[in-house]
C-alpha cells in the first residue's frame, strides 16, 4: 500500500452543524500537538485552551504540552474525549480514526490541508461526526467572534 494522498472532502458538515460542534463539545484531543510554539497545533490548541476547551495533547513524545498532560495515543486518554483534532500526515488517518471510534468520541476534525474520505466514511458509519480540510481555530473565530 503507497502513501495516502490528501483528497478533495466528499462531504463536509452545513455551517450551523460545524457551528454545533464547536458550542456542544468541550474536550478536544490534539493528535500531534506541537511543543513549537511557532507550529500550527501549538497555536491552534493554545487558542482553543484561551476559549474555555479542555485540550488533551496526544503525542508519545512529550510529558506536557501547554501546563497540559500528554497522552501517547487515544486509547491511553482515561476520559471521554468530544472531539479529535487530527494534525498528523494523511498515511496516520486511518489509525487516528479507528482509536477515535474505538474511545467513543463524538467526532472526527481533519485539520486544514488534511481529508480522507474512507476514513471519513468509516467514522461517520460508526456514528461520529466528520469535518475535514478546515482549521477548528478558523472555524471557531467565524462562529464566535470576540
Amino acid at each position: 500500500m503507497g502513501d495516502i494522498e490528501c483528497q478533495l472532502p466528499e462531504f463536509n458538515p452545513e455551517d450551523d452543524e460545524v457551528k454545533a460542534i464547536l458550542k456542544n463539545n468541550h474536550t478536544i484531543a490534539v493528535v500531534g500537538l506541537s511543543t513549537d510554539p511557532d507550529k500550527d497545533s501549538h497555536r491552534v490548541a493554545q487558542y482553543l485552551l484561551d476559549h474555555g476547551y479542555r485540550i488533551v495533547p496526544v503525542n508519545p513524545k512529550c510529558d506536557q504540552i501547554l501546563g497540559q498532560k500528554c497522552y501517547s495515543s487515544l486509547k491511553d486518554i482515561p476520559f471521554a474525549v468530544d472531539i479529535v483534532d487530527i494534525f498528523r500526515k494523511i498515511d496516520a488517518i486511518p489509525g487516528i480514526v479507528d482509536e477515535a471510534i474505538a474511545i467513543g468520541a463524538k467526532v472526527v476534525w481533519m485539520q486544514l490541508g488534511l481529508a480522507e474520505n474512507a476514513s471519513a466514511h468509516k467514522a461517520q458509519e460508526a456514528g461520529l461526526e466528520v469535518v475535514m480540510n478546515k482549521c477548528i481555530k478558523i472555524e471557531h473565530g467565524r462562529y464566535f467572534p470576540i
